[in-house]
């Protein structure tokens, strides 16, 4: 399995956010994020995007926390990555 889960610091609707990612496929991402109680609303293109209070079950249900240019790095080198302008 390679989930990976950066740091929650990404600030919105009054809590912090980390990005689940996958650098296998988008379909063991939507697995991993299903299994866990992740709301495929929170799915943006390449990347769940997570609140701080799941953080620790993820983690500990198997996800990878790595810095998030480590998490960037290897979704760009999996060929998921959605850059920022073909999200428009």
């Amino acid at each position: 399995m390679a989930v990976l889960i950066d740091p929650p610091r990404w600030p919105a609707w009054g809590t912090v956010f980390a990005h689940l990612v996958s650098d296998v496929s988008l379909d063991e991402l939507h697995a991993f994020a299903s299994a866990n109680g992740v709301p495929r609303a929170a799915f943006d293109l390449d990347h769940y995007d997570v609140p701080e209070r799941l953080y620790d079950a993820l983690v500990a249900a198997g996800a990878e926390p790595v810095r998030e240019t480590e998490l960037i790095r290897r979704l760009i080198a999996s060929g998921l990555r959605v850059r920022a302008v073909d999200r428009r």
